[in-house]
């Protein structure tokens, strides 16, 4: 299944308050299996929190062939943030080094 993840910098710790990117479109969008978009797919956006004053949030959405295609032709990217992709993609959410993933407990 195709999603589209749309990235946005609703927390902006600059002096005006405003992203430069801001007014862009951000796309990316995947092929994903079935099994892992249950694990992220309901909650419809993730976000992540710099720890600086900076926020980001990436939204997503399940979308058709010819619609992947529209939103890759009017996409300026994705400014680097890959890996916020990745990480929802193999975790549900968004982890990194201000928000590290937890560690996961081991049966006995």
């Amino acid at each position: 299944m195709l999603i589209a993840f749309f990235l946005s910098m609703p927390g902006c710790a600059s002096w005006n308050g405003r992203w430069s990117g801001e007014g862009r479109n951000y796309v990316l969008v995947r092929r994903v299996s079935p099994k892992a978009a249950e694990r992220f797919l309901h909650k419809g956006s993730c976000g992540y929190n710099f720890g600086d004053g900076w926020y980001a949030s990436v939204n997503f959405r399940q979308v058709d062939g010819a619609e992947s295609r529209r939103l890759r032709r009017q996409s300026a990217g994705f400014a680097g943030y890959d890996w916020m992709v990745t990480s929802i993609i193999a975790d549900g959410a968004i982890y990194g080094p201000t928000q590290p993933k937890p560690e996961t407990v081991a049966a006995t």
